[in-house]
């Protein structure tokens, strides 16, 4: 068990915590939830140990071995992948260096023999014998294959070194596992067997992630940081979300019955204090109202964009003809191939691939910011369309303030109508004077959103919409993507979105295309498209 006993974190006059009191138990996985700044990985760090806080204190059981997830992909670099990985269990592998160094010895001594016996039991005792297979085998699972085992880790590509580091983490079955952002770069496959995993493990979990379907599949409790608090709740996310909701809803309908009980006896009373015949009775009312007191809801730091995508005009029954479109990488691998699609009316196609490069490409290409490519498309003349890309840095290499970076692109030059839409993806104030030049990731994605109101367009293209954003931006955009009537192409790592926005799945393979009419977990699900898609890919 890990506990935290009156927490607090102050820097300067900011108090980020305040009296924390929360015990994480073996059995349960703890998803930690807040706004942007609430301070969720800075009290992960404090759980680590990476960060004392101001007062109150972080105490573990004795005996029990804490693993952290590690950001830095490059902490490993010389060192091979198999060692990397068990280096998760920092006893077991200084057990097994010591040893193997000790044998190497040219003069082996009687005290080496006596220390060489002592490590020998350790490391049987902590199962040593086979922590090589067991990390191999994890690693196999995590889609790194056997030949890349014995590689240095600065040899991997980003997303297996991504894998590589997770494997770490999870390896040696440690007591307390803090995982920040687990899910970030791995695909679907991998992200299913980590659901899996942590649906089995005995020990205690405590988890940050902005992938609702991540939570509530693998949590029991979530901790919800707010106002420098931090509240536990049994349940997933989704059933703290629903509840917080329905619990808000109530307060407010209570609340306002309250006020409207307030301001008919403050009407009775204003109309009767100066008449004789009722002035008892606007006295008693009086003092009735002096009793009624209404609960305030806390204005919680949590903020909701108010994502609206309008069509200037409903597009025709011709909307996008695309015919053996084809394309290469610059190395002349495929990213796709052959791609011949006819996107109907209403469709909201979601686009996968195990090459995320194909369907940026791709999106590109349909954007008209591509024209390296093959075969050809054509969009119905009623089609206006806008594009959110993946990487958008070439939008924001300017100096302009938000204002005129957004002013740019909007035929109504009125500052006011800028703001309005700057607003509504929660740039108020002051912060709309800030330079586009030195936005944050989430920053950037809020501004391009921004943007894409402006146009008031009928067919969406998005690449990602929901990177770099908190939780509560991305239940915005799933709620206005559900909304929209238009026609969307859209690929997400964001597993609920996929599935309660996509009614259509076309995954692009070196091969062709695979094209159905379904459910994301329909298309996941289906044995017939999986055994398609292991041909596809051979």
């Amino acid at each position: 068990m890990i506990s935290a006993t009156n927490v607090s974190l102050q820097y300067g006059k900011r108090v980020l915590f305040d009296e924390v009191n929360v015990n994480f138990t073996p059995g349960n996985c703890y998803g930690i939830i807040g706004a942007n700044g609430a301070g969720k990985t800075t009290f992960m760090k404090i759980l680590s140990g990476d960060i004392d806080p101001t007062k109150g204190s972080v105490s573990i059981l004795p005996g029990m071995r804490m693993s952290v997830l590690k950001q830095n992909h490059f902490e490993y670099n010389e060192f091979s992948v198999l060692d990397t990985v068990m280096m998760g269990n920092k006893r077991l592998y200084q057990v097994m260096k010591e040893k193997d160094a000790i044998y190497a010895k040219a003069d082996f001594s009687d005290a080496d023999g006596m220390r060489a016996s002592e490590l020998e039991a350790e490391f049987a005792e902590m199962n040593g014998w086979d922590a090589e297979s067991e990390a191999a085998t994890m690693l196999t699972n995590m889609g790194i294959e056997p030949a890349k085992h014995y590689l240095l880790v600065k040899d991997l590509s980003g997303k297996e070194k991504v894998k590589t580091l997770l494997a770490q983490a999870l390896f040696g079955n440690p007591d307390i596992l803090l995982l920040d952002e687990p899910t970030n770069d791995l695909d679907v496959e991998t992200i299913s067997w980590l659901e899996n995993f942590l649906a089995d493990f005995e020990n205690t979990v405590i988890v940050i992630s902005h992938d609702r379907h991540f939570l509530d599949a693998v949590c029991t409790n979530i901790c919800d940081i707010d106002f420098g608090k931090m509240n536990v709740y049994s349940g997933n996310y989704s059933f703290w979300y629903h509840m917080s909701q329905l619990q808000l809803k109530q307060r407010s309908d209570q609340n306002k019955k309250i006020e409207d009980k307030r301001a008919e006896l403050q009407e009775f009373v204003r109309r009767f204090s100066a008449n004789a015949s009722k002035s008892r009775q606007a006295t008693s009312r009086k003092k009735l109202l002096e009793k009624l007191t209404v609960d305030e809801i806390p204005a919680s730091t949590r903020k909701y964009p108010a994502i609206i995508f309008k069509q200037e005009r409903e597009a025709g029954d011709q909307i996008l003809h695309v015919e053996n479109l084809n394309k290469n990488a610059a190395d002349g691998s495929v990213l796709f191939k052959d791609v011949n699609i006819n996107v109907r009316k209403g469709d909201k196609i979601a686009f996968i691939s195990r090459n995320q490069l194909a369907v940026s490409s791709l999106f590109e290409v349909l954007a008209e910011e591509n024209k390296d490519f093959k075969g050809k498309f054509t969009f119905g003349t009623t089609i206006h369309k806008a594009y959110l890309p993946n990487d958008n840095h070439t939008y924001f290499q300017s100096d302009l303030n938000l204002i005129d970076w957004l002013r740019q692109y909007s035929k109504e030059k009125d500052e006011t109508y800028i703001r309005g839409f700057l607003g509504k993806m929660l740039f108020s104030g002051e912060e709309v004077l800030k330079k586009c030049s030195v936005l944050s990731g989430g920053e950037k994605v809020r501004c391009m959103t921004s943007r894409m109101m402006l146009f008031n367009p009928n067919f969406l293209i998005l690449d990602e919409p929901t990177n770099h954003l908190d939780l509560e931006s991305i239940i915005a955009y799933n709620d206005a993507l559900k909304d929209y009537t238009g026609t969307i192409l859209f690929t997400s790592h964001d597993h609920q979105l996929m599935q309660t926005v996509a009614n259509r799945i076309i995954e692009l393979t070196p091969k062709g295309i695979i094209d159905k009419v379904c459910t994301y977990d329909e298309y996941l699900e289906n044995s017939g498209v999986q055994e398609q898609r292991t041909k596809m890919y051979a």
